[in-house]
């Protein structure tokens, strides 16, 4: 692996897309007759998706790969529990009957595209920070800003992860945890919810 590649991959590694639970919550609510501008749109309305850019053009560009990207993410998030149909111009969220015969599919070029924070055109340092003020902006949408008594190694109990755990593990067990507990589920606790977010906000970093 060459060094820019390796630098390539561990810019991506770690840059889980807030917009997934946002986006979530929209299909759930409504599942199917959505577009990437009009899911834009929307998200735009309950302010969660600020301006991206001055220029009209980039910020268009910005928004349908930021959106693409958090698609892309949450499709492997929900399989194979859900399958999640992302196309540009007909975003579906199918329940479990409709899965078969539908698979991630991991040599995809438009979602190795999307899922190359590369393509964001961005350093990655304006990419973090526009991602923590997404962050920021969804835990204020659920009503979870006081993370005054959570720390590493409370939110590492709450996970239920050993002090050494990966970034991986870690993330994985975050979505794990919060599709169980999303308020839109079933199953869902908003208050469990909010904990959760509170722990992945410390452990995240």
């Amino acid at each position: 692996m060459s060094q820019q590649s390796g630098v390539a991959a561990q810019f991506q590694q770690y840059m889980e897309n807030p917009l997934l639970w946002p986006i979530l919550e929209v299909l759930r609510k409504q599942s199917s007759g959505w577009k990437v501008h009009t899911l834009a749109s929307h998200l735009t309305e309950i302010e969660i998706m600020p301006l991206l850019d001055a220029r009209p053009e980039k910020d268009l560009f910005k928004r349908n790969f930021l959106i693409m990207n958090a698609l892309y993410q949450l499709q492997e998030t929900l399989y194979p529990d859900n399958w999640l149909q992302v196309q540009a111009m007909d975003i579906v969220l199918m329940p479990s009957q409709q899965v078969f015969g539908h698979e991630v599919d991991h040599n995809d070029p438009l979602r190795d595209y999307y899922l190359d924070w590369l393509n964001y055109e961005a350093e990655e340092g304006e990419v973090k920070r526009l991602l923590n003020e997404f962050w920021t902006r969804y835990r204020e949408f659920v009503g979870s800003t006081n993370s005054k008594d959570m720390d590493r190694a409370k939110a590492l109990s709450l996970f239920k992860l050993p002090h050494d755990a990966s970034q991986t593990e870690i993330r994985k067990t975050w979505r794990r945890l919060a599709l169980k507990w999303h308020p839109d589920r079933q199953s869902g606790n908003s208050e469990q919810f909010r904990i959760l977010c509170e722990a992945w906000h410390v452990l995240r970093h």
